[in-house]
């Protein structure tokens, strides 16, 4: 057998083996999911802390100019999940266009971010929920709110592993009734948001907006590298290509709508915020609810508290859907063991990819202190950005993908190359400790490939 990195997979084979799931979702459902990881508690606390730091009420400005350079990334995504409606996300396009080892190591990078991201969320979760159950007079003991820390006297997060269980059964009931619980709850969110922005209107004082730039436009910039991650989850929604109607029709109103409704609701709290309450005095933890008690109006600072709640359940929906597609697409490919990709034929979902990542994740929102790796996030969202910004080019190049009808990129090749060099930009700023820690979790992807994932391909078994 010729030992080839760079062998690739071949569409009709993926779009053969993912037969098994069920197209049940729209537009709306797609929307749903991209907005539940979008927006979650960083809507209530970016938006002042970033004003108050880096830009002053220019912080709407930030939002715009970091929505712009995700807009670049998700019109990529897009493209991608067009032109190849199968599960795995950019995991799945990697293999495809640029190889089996890079699509590895794409899919390594996103299982870390995932996984984190859901495990970091759930202990935020957790605390927000024991602050609302200590409200009314309930506290659970000390041994059952944190990680695992003899020292101190905690032992496990009990709330973080039962709400993760929770959503992992939620989502093993099947893809329809997920998604309708899914699509109720971002309402409820929506509407707390816009609940804010429409009090806060017969609050806002324009002398608050002056001086508009207080640190200059080079402020600007930089907050607009800080709150970039807030958009951070679109991604999540080209994941799901493969249980789609339409997916040609679907895909690009389900990931552009959701960064253009997450950009207006970023940037209309942002503008609302600024004009309640002075810049300066925005630097605290939880700046909306604060700005609401400047003004008397504590009834909608309790609801902020259930939109918190909510904006993190369906974050942590979205993202433990998102993993289980990707450890069954790593599953059917034979780079993890094969039981990853069998699918319930009931419920016509990867029950068994589902539950290890349910369980892992739970393992470690319960039991590890997370502070420390939350940052690996980052760098692995990045670099699925950059990989499929510069993966449309072979894309376009491939004669047997065919995207008739499909959305394209527009001023190709020029944008996919700026939204390429724009996440290379942002991955640059991160910190040493982050890539770091990234190196050492790419080497032991490395190892993982070349001692299993190699020779158990189904690639080379068509070889």
């Amino acid at each position: 057998m010729r030992f080839n990195l760079f062998r690739k997979e071949s569409l009709d084979r993926y779009l053969k083996a993912n037969r098994h799931f069920v197209k049940t979702m729209n537009a709306w459902d797609l929307m749903a999911m991209g907005i539940g990881a979008v927006i979650g508690t960083g809507i209530f606390i970016l938006p002042g802390t970033v004003a108050a730091q880096d830009a002053g009420p220019g912080v709407t400005i930030s939002f715009l100019f970091a929505a712009i350079v995700c807009g670049l990334a998700a019109m990529c995504y897009t493209e991608f999940s067009s032109a190849l409606p199968v599960a795995g996300s950019a995991y799945s396009y990697g293999n495809i266009v640029f190889g089996e080892f890079l699509g590895w190591i794409l899919g390594w990078a996103l299982v870390l971010e995932y996984m984190l991201a859901v495990a970091s969320v759930s202990t935020g979760w957790a605390a927000y929920f024991n602050s609302f159950i200590a409200s009314l007079g309930i506290k659970l003991p000390s041994a059952l709110a944190g990680p695992f820390n003899p020292h101190a006297g905690s032992y496990i997060n009990i709330v973080a592993v039962v709400i993760v269980l929770l959503i992992t059964w939620m989502l093993s009931r099947g893809v329809r009734s997920s998604t309708r619980i899914n699509d109720t709850a971002v309402v409820i969110k929506l509407a707390i948001i816009l609940a804010f922005i429409l009090v806060g209107l017969f609050f806002i004082k324009p002398a608050n907006y002056h001086p508009f730039l207080p640190y200059h436009l080079s402020g600007t910039f930089r907050g607009a590298t800080v709150v970039f991650f807030a958009f951070l989850g679109f991604d999540a929604v080209s994941g799901s290509a493969a249980e789609v109607k339409e997916p040609r029709k679907n895909m690009p109103v389900g990931i552009i709508g959701t960064l253009l409704v997450a950009t207006v609701l970023y940037m209309g709290i942002s503008i609302i915020l600024t004009g309640m309450i002075k810049y300066t005095k925005l630097d605290v933890a939880n700046p909306v609810a604060f700005a609401l008690q400047m003004v008397h109006q504590t009834w909608l600072a309790g609801l902020l508290s259930l939109g918190a709640l909510i904006g993190m359940f369906t974050m942590m929906v979205t993202t433990i859907y998102s993993s289980s597609r990707l450890l069954y697409s790593i599953g059917r490919d034979g780079l993890l063991p094969g039981f990853l990709s069998q699918v319930d034929p009931k419920k016509h979902i990867p029950q068994k990819a589902l539950w290890i990542v349910g369980i892992i994740v739970a393992i470690l929102g319960g039991l590890v202190s997370l502070d420390q790796l939350t940052s690996l996030v980052n760098i692995g969202t990045l670099l699925a950005f950059t990989l499929v910004s510069f993966g449309i080019i072979p894309l376009r190049h491939r004669k047997d993908i065919g995207n008739k009808g499909g959305f394209q990129v527009p001023f190709y090749p020029v944008l996919p190359i700026v939204s390429g060099v724009a996440c290379l930009a942002m991955m640059v700023m991160l910190s040493k400790e982050t890539w770091i820690g990234a190196g050492i979790w790419f080497l032991i992807g490395i190892v993982l490939y070349f001692s299993y994932g190699y020779r158990h391909s189904k690639i080379s078994h068509a070889e």
